[in-house]
């Protein structure tokens, strides 16, 4: 991965996991075009990068994860640039990153803020965590994706009684929705967050990537069709060195060497 000067986030690797940090503390880590820039160019980076396979995304401090968009930015210079290439965070309409993605969410996770969380792959808690989709309050709508994931991932009158009131949810109820994963102490929440990656990177790499395209790639359609599609993913991990090397490490009773290719 090429190393990158950032105004508004921070990354830092951790041998094979990318943590990328939104650094706008004084705005509740709201994001305004050049920071939603700056965060598509980092997934396109993670994305490329063969030596990184997990990321987690967080927010600097322990108030907020992201408050979403930045409102008073947008009063002041309008609407134009508000969704990144891939959208909101540069995530909220990526569909073609099958690297496992987790959100470690510290505090508000509200709007745009939670739409990004939604559109992880696991979302790690504290006990301060507060997620909502509060856009019809301000005359605006979740139009980064949160409309539809929210239904998928709790169940359409779940998400309609959030989404037609503006309600938040703390983090005790978005563990009884399946939203979140795991609840931690807020001074855990990071080590938490990397110990599911590490948990992620004990597994075979390509085998993650391609459990992820067709567990996504199959939500829409009946489970028939579903078991019936062909997904490229599973095709480059049969032909992998890591397709031999699981059995052979098992059979062995060693710990698998992966390669991730």
């Amino acid at each position: 991965m090429t190393t990158e000067s950032y105004e508004f986030i921070t990354t830092e690797r951790r041998g094979r996991v990318l943590i990328v940090t939104i650094e706008r503390p004084e705005v509740m880590n709201a994001l305004h075009p050049p920071a939603n820039e700056e965060l598509s160019r980092v997934w396109d980076e993670f994305a490329a990068d063969d030596e990184l396979w997990v990321g987690i995304l967080t927010g600097s401090g322990q108030r907020a994860f992201s408050a979403g968009n930045d409102l008073k930015y947008t009063a002041e210079h309008g609407s134009a640039g508000m969704l990144a290439q891939n959208g909101f965070g540069g995530l909220s309409h990526r569909f073609d990153l099958n690297k496992p993605l987790i959100a470690a969410v510290g505090g508000v996770a509200l709007g745009g803020g939670f739409e990004m969380a939604l559109a992880c792959d696991i979302i790690i808690a504290s006990e301060q965590a507060i997620f909502g989709l509060p856009e019809p309050r301000v005359g605006l709508a979740a139009l980064a994706g949160g409309i539809h994931r929210l239904p998928r991932q709790i169940g359409l009158k779940n998400a309609m009684g959030l989404m037609l009131t503006g309600r938040h949810l703390g983090a005790k109820e978005a563990g009884r929705l399946g939203l979140v994963q795991e609840i931690t102490k807020a001074d855990e929440l990071m080590e938490r967050a990397l110990s599911w990656a590490d948990d992620i990177i004990a597994c075979a790499p390509l085998s993650v990537r391609a459990t992820k395209e067709a567990a996504l790639g199959g939500l829409d359609q009946p489970l028939e069709e579903a078991m019936a599609k062909h997904f490229d993913a599973f095709n480059t991990l049969f032909g992998s060195d890591d397709f031999v090397e699981g059995p052979r490490a098992f059979a062995e009773k060693r710990k698998p060497e992966w390669k991730g290719h």
